[in-house]
């Protein structure tokens, strides 16, 4: 999908419906605490898999690669050779390690290109192996997540068909499970540890370690190795710990959140007491009741768990949602917010502007507060807005 962006000076969108504004400032302010916590001697991978956890994958890599500091010892981390790829045909420069899978038939991309990949099995390497050039690549360890990677007992004959091979790492990583269960990553990091060293014995030396993402880094600074991989810290969001925070406040008070979703009213109308809402009637309307038709469904991405639970802003006041969330539609109850409306027969000139996520006033909706009411968590809420919503670089 294409990911269309709007560039600075920032104006309101008149002709949109829905649309994503990106902060360049709180996304660099975001790069500047990691690289503050990390030091001058580790580098820092962003993690912009997944189209940059629903921010825009080209926006989000151009206004990274144009922070001065990461521009020199940046990395991108991203899913598949396509997003990779992609990033290459606009421009970036910067190291890129694949973190998925690769087909067989794309690795040949990598070398061309210069992107590093992912090896989690023996077969990859034997597809390595066989290809001309070979790609750069990081051998992926399972020191207990038990998702890609080898295992413990795999390492030393890994280590021996990679001399017999010829074939040299340029990385070795690991990934953690719950970097809140201290004891249990500590396990992991033993384990890691152990390899690594395995790695140095064998005569892999000069090889890039890396183990911590955003929750990682911020819990076990003796984790952070040769380079960290972070990816919801970069977007304003320190990751499960943001569970301790209540409504409208949020756990990691350093970090910003980048992303805001806007939408507009799209219909206003009254309806009389007694009324009901939306598909299978499961709201009825206690009071007389102004509504508003937003133009966002589930479609966009705007989950419909939400349904007569979540809440929107509206000038600066919280207004909750009526019924069924539909597929292109919400229903809202605007009969607490004074003076709403069009007021320019729909040509775009002074709407009102809806706040899905995002700061309205004094109040605040952010991903988190969205997460804990459909029993999620914020990467799922922000990832899954639609692609095709244009992002807005402000």
């Amino acid at each position: 999908m294409t990911h269309m962006i709007i560039r600075p000076p920032h104006k309101t969108p008149h002709n949109l419906r829905t649309w994503i504004e990106i902060d360049r400032v709180a996304l660099h302010h975001n790069v500047e605490r990691f690289l503050q916590l990390i030091g001058p001697d580790v580098r820092l991978m962003a993690i912009i898999k997944s189209n940059a956890y629903g921010h825009g994958l080209v926006l989000t890599a151009r206004a990274l690669a144009a922070h001065r500091d990461f521009s020199e010892k940046g990395w991108f981390g991203v899913d598949s050779m396509v997003e990779a790829l992609r990033l290459r045909r606009e421009g970036i420069k910067n190291p890129i390690l694949v973190l998925g899978m690769t087909i067989a038939g794309r690795i040949p991309e990598a070398a061309a290109h210069h992107i590093a990949l992912t090896v989690s099995t023996r077969d990859a390497l034997k597809t390595i192996i066989a290809t001309k050039p070979r790609p750069v690549f990081h051998i992926k360890i399972d020191t207990g997540m038990h998702r890609q990677g080898f295992l413990p007992p795999d390492i030393a004959p890994l280590l021996q068909f990679l001399k017999k091979s010829g074939l040299k790492p340029e990385g070795i990583y690991t990934h953690f499970a719950m970097p809140e269960n201290r004891a249990f990553t500590l396990r992991q990091i033993r384990s890691f540890d152990q390899t690594t060293s395995a790695f140095v014995r064998a005569g892999f030396r000069d090889i890039v370690r890396h183990a911590s993402a955003t929750r990682g880094v911020l819990r076990f600074p003796e984790a952070r190795y040769d380079m960290v991989r972070v990816g919801i810290g970069l977007y304003g969001y320190e990751g499960n710990g943001e569970k301790k925070a209540g409504k409208g406040k949020r756990a990691d008070a350093h970090l910003k959140p980048v992303l805001t979703w806007k939408t507009i009213v799209g219909e206003i109308k009254e309806i009389p007491k007694g009324s009901y809402v939306g598909y299978d009637l499961t709201e009825r309307v206690s009071r007389s009741t102004q509504i508003a038709v937003l133009p966002v469904g589930y479609w966009h991405g705007y989950d419909r768990g939400l349904s007569s639970i979540g809440t929107v802003l509206l000038r600066g006041g919280r207004c909750r949602i009526l019924g069924r969330v539909s597929m292109d539609m919400t229903t809202i109850d605007i009969t607490n917010i004074n003076g709403t409306g069009k007021r320019d027969g729909g040509k775009g000139r002074g709407r009102d502007e809806i706040i899905l996520i995002g700061r309205s006033g004094n109040d605040a909706i952010w991903a988190d507060e969205i997460a804990r009411q459909i029993g999620t968590t914020a990467y799922e809420v922000l990832t899954r807005i639609n692609p095709l919503i244009k992002r807005i670089e402000v």
